[in-house]
């Protein structure tokens, strides 16, 4: 890549940040909100699937799940349900569940880059797999990011997969 075409991508990219940060400022609606901010991680990453948590009660709600190559589009300003229960932060007794991904980073406040999916064991990807045997998809590469505040407070986990 020639030094003009690393410039125009470097302004192109600055263009998007200031768009997500004038949205940020004065978006109304959460949904098209949350929208622009899953959809700038996915053009950064070059992802093909990925989901947006929502926190609410100690739990993580499917806000907003997208796949591309599959066609899926729910939750957000689609109109579609997702069906898929919430994920707990915390189990019965109140001790932080670390065995999700999406909770752990909810939990620790840090983002959790895993390379393939179903080479780990350290975290309990039963849901991914299984939405990869019902959908035909192979899940590999996950980029878990919590989402804070200006008050440092977790609103939500973005879950980047296949960048």
């Amino acid at each position: 890549m020639d030094y003009k075409s690393k410039y125009e991508e470097l302004r192109q990219r600055i263009r998007r940040l200031n768009e997500i940060g004038l949205a940020l400022s004065t978006e109304k609606d959460s949904n098209v909100l949350f929208e622009k901010i899953l959809e700038e991680s996915t053009r950064l990453s070059n992802a093909d699937g990925r989901t947006l948590y929502i926190v609410k009660d100690n739990k993580l709600y499917f806000a907003i799940m997208r796949t591309e190559s599959l066609g899926i589009w729910d939750g957000g300003t689609s109109g579609k349900k997702i069906n898929y229960p919430p994920v707990s932060l915390y189990d019965e007794d109140g001790n932080p569940n670390s065995k999700n991904v999406c909770a752990f980073a909810a939990i620790k406040g840090m983002s959790v880059n895993i390379e393939d999916a179903h080479k780990i064991s350290q975290f309990d990807f039963s849901g991914m797999k299984k939405f990869d045997k019902s959908t035909g998809f192979r899940s590999r590469s996950s980029l878990t990011v919590p989402m804070k505040n200006h008050l440092n407070e977790i609103l939500g986990v973005i879950q980047l997969i296949n960048a």
